[in-house]
């Protein structure tokens, strides 16, 4: 990785830049003025273009992602990425490739709307104290996994806070069904996922007691909604070595 030296512009690599939201991202780039649009990159591109960049935001396909941010760690580059569909195994080659470079951060953000990131621990605070909690989903049907990476995620934190409290399985009675009509199961808490089109991206968190229910509801009704998130991210990750994992550590949340 190219030093940056204090005055001069952080320059930014971006994968996956023919894309909805990485075009985005590089028109946003171009916009700030302590950042520099150092490459586009897209399917078939040369990686050795990440050469010279402080920072490359991915937004590339799940399939190709794991290997993108590798090459960035392997040049040095710090990465901020947006693709979602991320296994633990996938998480876990990371960290091990990272351990080579501990100066080198890399976050990997399921939603990147600030609105979302509070939605998720608003929810996380939450579930303990109901008896039921289900997550629904809606994105437009271009998106190629289901369910969101923002719902996975959503789903393991609420998991993981009703666990830490000794809460009780959420109760379901339910012993006949068609496949699929009680959503995906994640760690335990239900996630249903819709794809309509005119959707951008949406997210509610149901949460159920005796004679109440808690909702909580996040909207992206553009794509202009994630840029504050990448924007921090670009600024922040030089300061976070290692893996992280959620916009959430980069708040303070």
């Amino acid at each position: 990785m190219t030093e940056r030296t204090a005055g001069h512009p952080t320059r930014v690599a971006v994968i996956g830049a023919k894309g909805r939201m990485g075009s985005l991202v590089c028109r946003t780039v171009q916009a700030q003025p302590d950042l520099e649009l150092a490459a586009r990159i897209d399917l078939g591109d040369d990686l050795a273009e990440l050469t010279g960049a402080d920072v490359a935001v991915v937004f590339s396909v799940p399939e190709v992602a794991r290997e993108h941010v590798l090459a960035c760690i392997e040049r040095g580059v710090h990465a901020v990425v947006g693709t979602t569909g991320w296994t633990e195994e996938s998480l876990d080659t990371v960290r091990r490739a990272l351990v080579g470079a501990p100066r080198l951060g890399v976050l990997v953000a399921p939603n990147f709307a600030l609105g979302a990131v509070l939605m998720m621990r608003f929810a996380t605070l939450a579930a303990p104290h109901f008896e039921s909690v289900e997550v629904i989903e809606l994105h437009h049907p271009d998106k190629v996994d289901a369910p969101s990476g923002t719902a996975r995620r959503t789903a393991e934190l609420v998991a993981a806070a009703r666990r830490d409290a000794g809460c009780p399985a959420i109760p379901d009675a339910t012993a006949t069904s068609l496949e699929g009509a009680r959503g995906a199961q994640v760690a335990g808490v239900r996630v249903h996922s819709v794809r309509l089109r005119g959707l951008v991206a949406h997210q509610e968190v149901l949460l159920g007691g005796p004679g109440e229910q808690l909702s909580l509801r996040h909207d992206s009704f553009d794509r202009a909604s994630f840029m504050p998130g990448v924007l921090l991210g670009v600024r922040e990750v030089a300061g976070h070595p290692g893996l992280t994992v959620g916009l959430e550590h980069y708040l303070g949340l």
